[in-house]
């Protein structure tokens, strides 16, 4: 009898064990939370840079304004031979030009060429077809290069890191899919006022509104380079150099030039080829000119197709041969495979877009951003709440939450410093576009010292505040360093420039609304239950019970 009784209490005791087990969602939860925190400030500084890239080409023209507005897109089979002409000028013995012609968002034409194996680059004035000088600037080219590939570190290793992170982020949206079994009905609940509940409300409704979204640009985002994360089925398949030259033309219009054949021979007249390209893919269809050993009978002239007008893109191009002009070869499509990765790189990047569906990409990208900054607080909303003093967090703790701080807030006032130091930094200096960078990381890093030095509320104000005044005080800068100030740039139909200030102004209204918000925020009080000492006599079972005030700090918000 004593034997079965400790049988059935022994079962009972492995019943419980396996009841408590965690169920699925909290694995998923706990997984979530610590694939969202560790990857989190870098991936709130690719979202937010990457957001801006959506703008690239429209921020490195504000970054220039020494070069005219673009009022009038030329043709290109006008265009072009002059700007061949040009290049005859600037790289006579080079072996390979490249010309990317003006579109609706370039008001310049770029021309790269190869020199001693070394790449060198000139902006071009579509009105004279010369090269112009212009202020030395990275322009919007750095945030689209920091999102994908960060900055300081060789390229390969932050690309590595770079899709460390997308990967964490992959899982953080899966896992978070299966944490929240509410989620789309909390989309329409929002409890402001709330500390934790508020934070975990406007996460969840900004991982909602744009989740397809976030799936995507995610998931695209490791395959624009899985070839360099996984190139072992590549590497099996194509042994040979040839092949494997093969496979690059399929996706990429970058053709090797071939060894020139030592007989000189003038280039025939390029603009009849783009003419015929043109015929093919329409009058805006042309998005660059290269030649491969110009001035050698060898030469190939390649026209390629322009990737802002299709969601794909999978190179399309005319091979001519420079000599007499003849057409070698028309690529106008490539395999399943290859095309599949084009369309998946064109969604990524959206060049294909037009303004009201790029403005569509960068709000819902927003919302990205602001989804992986809210989760980042809502950690330490939550744990703070569990502190034994509030007041005096361990170290872990004081460390998330100043790099929350930096990565956050911070970020806002470097990328404002950046614009800052563009239009600051005499014109002439040496290594000026490097400095422009530099000066963002030395702001951003002097930010992270900041919030290390100063209570987390009162650091979360006044970075907000410096960042609103930063960024609405710069159109000012822009109109005193410049000749296109906010109302001349109305007046005239610039609107690229006067986008630009208008968009800073909203954006610096924003910071201050938020700094209003936490200048506003007092820390929730609750009951704590506490026992109270036993009079002696009493028994125990008529312990009182009294309530003592406890302060529950939650956050910023």
């Amino acid at each position: 009898m004593q034997t079965n009784t400790s049988t059935e209490a022994a079962a009972g005791a492995s019943a419980r064990k396996v009841a408590k087990a965690p169920g699925i969602r909290q694995t998923m939860s706990d997984l979530h939370i610590w694939t969202g925190l560790l990857a989190g400030w870098l991936l709130y500084a690719m979202f937010l840079t990457g957001t801006a890239s959506y703008f690239r080409d429209e921020i490195s023209q504000w970054m220039r304004p020494d070069v005219p507005a673009q009022l009038q897109l030329a043709d290109a089979a006008d265009l072009a031979p002059r700007l061949i002409a040009t290049m005859q000028t600037l790289a006579p013995t080079s072996t390979q030009w490249g010309i990317r012609l003006p579109d609706a968002r370039n008001n310049t034409a770029s021309a790269f060429w190869r020199d001693d194996k070394r790449f060198k680059r000139a902006t071009l004035d579509p009105a004279t077809a010369q090269a112009i000088g212009v202020r030395e600037s990275i322009g919007g080219e750095f945030f689209y290069r920091f999102h994908f590939q960060l900055h300081y570190l060789p390229v390969l290793w932050g690309r590595w890191l770079a899709g460390l992170c997308g990967m964490f982020m992959l899982v953080a949206i899966v896992s978070g899919v299966i944490t929240h079994k509410k989620i789309f009905i909390d989309f329409f609940t929002f409890r402001g006022g709330k500390g934790q509940r508020s934070w975990l409300d406007a996460h969840n409704a900004l991982s909602v509104l744009g989740l397809p979204f976030h799936l995507m640009i995610t998931y695209t985002g490791l395959i624009t380079l899985m070839l360099m994360y996984m190139p072992w089925g590549s590497d099996a398949a194509f042994k040979e150099a040839s092949q494997r030259q093969a496979m690059q033309t399929e996706l990429s219009a970058f053709v090797r030039p071939g060894q020139p054949s030592g007989q000189k021979a003038a280039l025939a007249p390029v603009g009849g080829m783009v003419e015929q390209a043109q015929a093919r893919w329409g009058r805006n269809g042309v998005g660059s000119v290269n030649v491969n050993n110009p001035g050698d009978a060898s030469a190939r002239v390649i026209v390629v197709r322009a990737d802002d007008a299709r969601v794909s893109t999978s190179p399309q191009f005319m091979m001519f041969d420079g000599a007499t002009g003849q057409l070698l070869q028309t690529k106008d499509r490539v395999g399943a495979a290859a095309e599949t990765r084009g369309v998946m790189y064109a969604l990524h990047l959206g060049r294909f877009s037009d303004y009201p569906l790029r403005w569509l990409y960068f709000l819902v990208s927003l919302a990205g951003t602001a989804m992986v900054g809210t989760g980042l607080v809502m950690w330490t909303v939550k744990r703070r709440a569990r502190l034994p003093d509030p007041a005096r967090p361990y170290f872990g703790f004081r460390l998330v939450e100043r790099l929350n701080i930096a990565a956050i807030a911070g970020l806002s006032v470097a990328m404002a410093a950046f614009f800052w130091g563009n239009r600051l930094l005499p014109a002439a200096m040496a290594d000026r576009k490097v400095w422009e960078v530099d000066l963002l990381f030395i702001v951003w890093g002097a930010t992270l010292t900041y919030a290390l030095a100063r209570p987390a509320k009162r650091a979360w104000i006044e970075l907000l505040w410096l960042a609103a005044a930063l960024l609405v005080l710069l159109p000012l800068v822009n109109g005193l360093t410049t000749d296109r100030n906010l109302m001349h740039s109305i007046a005239t139909g610039d609107w690229l420039f006067a986008g630009f200030d208008l968009t800073l102004l909203a954006f610096g209204g924003l910071h201050a609304l938020l700094a209003m918000r936490v200048k506003r925020h007092k820390a929730a009080v609750r009951p704590v239950a506490r026992k109270s000492r036993r009079a002696p006599g009493t028994a125990a079972s008529g312990a009182s019970l009294d309530l003592a005030p406890s302060v529950t700090a939650t956050g910023p918000l």
